[in-house]
């Protein structure tokens, strides 16, 4: 069974960081590609960052050079370093894993920026 399980969500004010983890489960994690999504209330879900099993990242534009994707396959997780957060970049955030063509999702953890 595949599990994906967010943490490091909360409330930060303007301008603070956060990191987010997503630990996985039920799957061979270094032959997955990762990434982060997230869904601002009353919008469509959105990429945030993804990264291969070859560590080829790519970003949504709204967050380069804010946001860092890594991985750590030993530890079967990936990371999201925000930084510079603004208010819109509150949203729920989501684990993606694409693995051998299958779409598996963790829950969401919320991230709230605001003074």
């Amino acid at each position: 069974q595949v599990q994906l399980v967010e943490s490091g969500g909360g409330l930060v004010q303007p301008g603070g960081s956060l990191r987010l983890s997503c630990a996985a489960s039920g799957i061979i994690f270094r032959s997955a590609a990762v990434g982060w999504y997230r869904q601002a209330l009353g919008e469509q879900r959105e990429l945030v960052a993804r990264i291969t099993p070859d560590r080829i990242t790519n970003y949504a534009d709204s967050v380069k050079g804010r946001f860092t994707i890594s991985r750590d396959n030993a530890k079967n997780t990936v990371y999201l370093q925000m930084n510079s957060l603004k208010p819109e970049d509150t949203a729920v955030y989501y684990c993606n894993a694409d693995y051998y063509q299958n779409d598996y999702w963790g829950r969401g953890t919320q991230v709230t920026v605001s003074s």
